[in-house]
């Protein structure tokens, strides 16, 4: 047996949180993979005691970890899994990193990279590549819009498409545009901020310009697409989840030979009025099994805003499994009370 070794690291460049995770998450699945390895954290510092052959690996682990957060920004459960259970995922996107390809999609304003930053987005850019129509589901954060736009730049930059179509359906919690102040573009712009957003990050302003006038790029609401046919396009339908079943097929019966669709929503926010379906969820359903269309499920392991965006995300969503759980129960209390025999 190697001698007993204790080892001192410093955690320098990434905030510990964000290394070890919530209430040490990340750091406790470091521990689960080495039990023989006693692995102590406190601030900024980490103290690994046991076998030296042991204490060896577990520190090589770690510093992988931290050059993954310093190199993606972003340090994830599923990551830190892949990397325990040595999966070649995890070594390729660090490889991919170093040789400025694979998960950079392209490069942005003065030179900034434009990286896919989780698993499920490296996923997204794959699904993309080798399917013409994609489902991006997810809830907010997650990064749908941002890589959508990103493959939709690239795809223009590259020469593969000659236009850029960018919709979204113009409803935001039951809202009518028709009571909002301005003209119809003032009305409008402000459901297609994100859209802006994204492309103010990767096109220069004076490039940007002349692709929006010369209609290379476009962003229209969802009911200007009626009736058009678009080819050779890169079209991206955001926050589908606010697109009736008739909106969502009229837009999946636009697209011509040569076109490439992304179609993002989040199930867990529909916005349209009560008496009103979401044509998502019955794409998905109806859709899935045909050749050429993927499906791409994106979590609050994805999410790159604040930290605490994650957290609320599940929280929302165990209240969202309790409330669920709670309507069954009634329902099951209802129909036992409505078969029963009355004296």
């Amino acid at each position: 047996m190697d001698k007993t070794s204790e080892i001192n690291l410093t955690v320098e460049g990434v905030e510990p949180i964000e290394l070890f995770g919530e209430n040490n998450l990340k750091l406790n699945l470091l521990r689960k993979a080495f039990p023989e390895v006693q692995i102590t954290s406190r601030g900024n510092l980490l103290k690994l005691i046991g076998d030296k052959k042991d204490t060896q690996e577990v520190k090589a682990k770690f510093e992988q970890m931290v050059r993954y957060l310093k190199e993606h920004q972003e340090l994830t459960t599923h990551t830190v899994e892949d990397l325990l259970s040595g999966s070649n995922l995890f070594e390729s996107r660090l490889q991919s990193n170093n040789s400025q390809d694979g998960n950079i999609i392209l490069y942005g304003r003065e030179g900034k990279p434009i990286r896919a930053k989780t698993k499920n987005q490296l996923m997204m850019v794959d699904a993309v590549d080798k399917h013409d129509i994609v489902f991006a589901i997810g809830p907010a954060g997650t990064g749908k819009t941002y890589t959508a736009v990103a493959l939709a730049v690239r795809a223009l930059k590259n020469r593969f498409v000659k236009k850029i179509v960018l919709t979204r359906p113009a409803v935001e919690a039951g809202e009518s545009l028709g009571f909002l102040p301005g003209d119809l573009k003032e009305k409008i712009d402000p459901y297609l901020r994100p859209l802006y957003d994204a492309l103010d990050d990767m096109i220069p302003a004076d490039k940007l310009a002349q692709f929006m006038e010369s209609r290379m790029i476009e962003i229209a609401p969802l009911a200007y697409m009626r009736g058009r046919t678009l080819d050779n396009s890169f079209i991206i339908l955001d926050e589908a989840q606010n697109a009736t079943p008739l909106q969502i097929k009229m837009f999946l019966t636009r697209l011509g030979p040569s076109a490439k669709c992304i179609i993002n929503g989040d199930l867990s926010q529909i916005d349209l009025p009560r008496n009103q379906r979401s044509g998502l969820a019955q794409a998905i359903n109806i859709l899935g099994h045909i050749h050429g269309i993927a499906k791409i499920e994106l979590n609050a392991d994805d999410v790159v805003r604040h930290r605490l965006v994650k957290e609320i995300i599940k929280a929302y969503s165990r209240d969202q499994d309790r409330r669920s759980h709670n309507e069954e129960i009634i329902r099951k209390d209802d129909n036992h009370i409505d078969g029963e025999d009355v004296a």
